[in-house]
């Protein structure tokens, strides 16, 4: 039922390569490896996932480059103010401000339920505002410090400023003022539609509820089509500095690099490939240089895991994360249906397909799927249709529909 929106996560990779085993010198398939000379720059681009052995391009940084929201807040174009409901003209000004967006940038909510919630005299906002007092982004939650955490209800940004980085930067700030309004209120939780996940994850969100349930069960508001998430502050994290923290871990792990590496050898390319007349196709993996060194054996070909197989995985870990999931993660306890086998002849749960997974019994991602079905149609088979049990299954077929189109989209 909500729709939190958020800037788009990126990803990134990794990419290996090859070493001399002890660093030291060698003469592999008469070939005597080249040694280049390791600098910074290079240390920089290796810490970053980046090949250090392909061709150098000018356009690639040395340098992370400052996000354009924490510019502009040094420089004091926008702020980062709390606002409530305390009946002062600014304050409104302020809420009205974040009512609008939120409207705005929600649209699957309903109107009067954020104006009521903004306004609430419980309900506490973090606004980003500019030239005066208009909004560009906020959010708005609601504490409970007797329960030890708050929640929140909505979060966006502008469409136009969410490249600048806004929607983190306000996250950090928010960290940091619960953290000075209320010492002991260490989680936060929230639900999240599909497209907000993937944010909520890289702001240190995670869809393992540690908090227990007791506290937070009954207090919170339950939105249709939308994951809870939680995140847990880190007293000793300073969350309005963390850029620099981080780059003085990254300097720790750039020397620690700098002592153990041994990406600057570079080994000659196969003669198959070199100029001239042509050679045979045929290579022997212990022939390729740097291969044997870097401890590969044949038996890890064999035991690598097709894209199927991670699609699998990752399919299970969101679907059994989910609060919906709870009816179908083991097997249903025969003592407490005892008649279950009269209406459903083959069952099936997330634990069994888990197993199947880990020891390949599924041959292809259709089998798989198979599986997934059988759990929601026997659920349909076995209880009445408006239970709570048919409308769970009936959101997580949903969900796993839309990650097999989204597959079968990026394939085409």
């Amino acid at each position: 039922m909500t729709t939190k929106r958020t800037p788009s996560s990126f990803g990134s990779s990794g990419q290996g390569d090859y070493s001399m085993k002890n660093g030291t010198k060698s003469n592999v398939n008469g070939h005597e490896p080249r040694i280049k000379v390791e600098d910074e720059n290079q240390l920089s681009r290796l810490a970053a996932a980046v090949s250090v052995d392909g061709a150098k391009s000018p356009t690639v940084p040395t340098e992370k480059v400052e996000k354009a929201s924490w510019v502009e807040l040094r420089r004091g174009l926008i702020q980062v103010t709390p606002v409530e409901n305390d009946g002062q003209p600014r304050s409104m000004v302020i809420l009205t401000g974040l009512k609008t967006l939120f409207q705005r940038q929600l649209p699957n909510m309903p109107r009067e339920y954020i104006t009521r919630i903004v306004y609430e005299a419980n309900s506490k906002c973090l606004a980003i505002i500019k030239r005066g007092f208009k909004v560009v982004g906020g959010i708005c939650y609601r504490p409970f410090p007797h329960r030890g955490f708050a929640e929140i209800v909505f979060f966006a940004t502008t469409s136009v400023d969410q490249y600048k980085g806004y929607g983190a930067m306000l996250m950090d700030h928010f960290k940091n003022h619960i953290r000075k309004t209320y010492p002991d209120m260490m989680h936060f939780l929230t639900y999240a539609d599909d497209f907000a996940v993937g944010y909520f994850e890289k702001q240190g969100f995670s869809k393992d509820i540690t908090l227990d349930r007791s506290m937070w069960a009954g207090y919170i508001k339950d939105y249709e089509g939308a994951t809870i998430m939680q995140c847990k502050l880190l007293r000793k994290v300073d969350y309005l500095h963390k850029t620099e923290i981080l780059a003085k871990q990254q300097e720790a792990v750039l020397a620690k690099i700098k002592d153990i590496s041994r990406s600057h050898i570079i080994y000659p390319g196969l003669p198959q490939f070199q100029p001239g007349p042509n050679q045979a196709s045929t290579v022997d993996p212990n022939d390729v240089p740097g291969l044997r060194e870097s401890s590969w054996n044949p038996n890890m070909t064999a035991k690598s895991k097709s894209s199927d197989y991670h699609f699998m995985e990752r399919v299970l870990k969101d679907l059994t994360g989910r609060s919906q999931a709870w009816p179908f993660l083991k097997p249903v306890n025969l003592s407490e249906v005892p008649d279950y086998h009269d209406f459903v002849k083959n069952p099936m749960d997330f634990e069994t397909m888990s197993h199947r997974v880990e020891t390949n019994q599924y041959p292809t991602l259709d089998a798989f799927v198979s599986d997934a079905m059988l759990i929601f149609n026997n659920c349909r088979k076995y209880n009445d249709p408006g239970s709570i049990y048919v409308k769970n299954a009936a959101k997580l077929q949903t969900v796993l529909e839309n990650m097999i189109a989204q597959r079968m989209k990026r394939e085409r």
